[in-house]
């Protein structure tokens, strides 16, 4: 899906679909909204196991995180070619905004 992630936004803007997604680059690139792990986050947590393994601990003894940061992005460009108004109240809960 990643490689074809433009094609797919493209589809959903044309036919008026709503598009949501666990990662915040598809809302950044036209999707409606996405909830999802904070990649950032996740990503330094990463390094932390890759440093931990290259200083010799056992990955099979590494203990299996879970996300525990997740962000809600809305595009309000996207919402407003479809018609839809997004409440408020959500709008200053999300994240980030892409105006």
């Amino acid at each position: 899906m990643l490689g074809n992630r433009q094609r797919i936004i493209d589809f959903s803007t044309r036919h008026k679909l709503l598009l949501a997604s666990g990662f915040g680059p598809w809302v950044r690139e036209g999707a409606l909204l996405s909830y999802g792990p904070d990649t950032d986050a996740s990503t330094r947590r990463a390094a932390v196991y890759v440093d931990k393994i290259l200083r010799g601990a056992r990955p099979d003894e590494l203990p299996i995180e879970q996300p525990t940061k997740f962000q809600l992005l809305i595009n309000s460009r996207t919402a407003k070619s479809l018609g839809l108004d997004i409440p408020p109240t959500l709008l200053a809960t999300a994240d980030e905004v892409i105006e």
